[in-house]
């Protein structure tokens, strides 16, 4: 097995403290896991835009075309 050493931020490495004393495992258990848990996820697997805002499409007032209605864009830029 290689060996590999990186540095983490202090509040990474207290979450790394919290997930062994958890599970009652090693770091390097806890790190190898999350790194192979990482890699195997499908690209692009993460949220969307559209779903983190999800909660905020129609909750202002405005023109419903405003992005797509040539009116609405005259002046733009200028």
């Amino acid at each position: 097995m290689k060996s590999v050493s990186l540095k983490l931020p202090d509040h990474l490495h207290a979450k790394l403290e919290e997930a062994c004393q958890r599970r009652r495992a090693a770091k390097s258990d806890v790190m190898r896991d999350a790194l192979e848990a990482y890699l195997e996820q499908p690209k692009g697997a993460g949220i969307s835009c559209a779903e983190l805002a999800g909660d905020l499409v129609g909750s202002l007032a405005g023109p419903a075309d405003l992005a797509t209605n040539p009116v609405h864009l005259r002046g733009y830029g200028q």
